[in-house]
């Protein structure tokens, strides 16, 4: 558990906030079974709609700063700077009728999202 503590933006009200560094949703560790693979890489990188985007790539390589999060013997692997993005984040799989993807969603540190993906 982490816990964030600071002041509200445009005031002197204090906040902390309790949460999961990474929470991982059975819909992904489903998809990651479906597809043969045990590993998951989640990158924050600059660009997209908001000055950032999420980036996905099935890579079992562990480096020297990454986190690794567990869910029934799925592993979701992401760098602290990117952790330092989604932080609180749920990783999940998301099927519509035009597209299925993984996501990064309900992110307590995004201030706002956008509906292109």
């Amino acid at each position: 558990m982490s816990v964030l503590a600071g002041v509200f933006r445009n005031t002197q009200l204090p906040f902390i906030r309790y949460f999961s560094k990474l929470i991982i949703d059975p819909t992904a560790v489903e998809q990651l079974k479906k597809l043969d693979e045990s590993c998951l890489r989640v990158t924050v990188e600059g660009g997209g709609c908001s000055g950032f985007q999420y980036k996905f790539d099935l890579d079992s390589n562990v480096k020297d700063d990454d986190e690794v999060f567990e869910k029934d013997d799925i592993k979701v692997i992401t760098d602290k700077v990117s952790l330092s993005f989604i932080e609180g984040s749920t990783i999940e799989y998301h099927e519509e009728l035009i597209r299925a993807a993984f996501r990064v969603s309900n992110n307590p540190l995004a201030e706002q999202g956008c509906s292109c993906g």
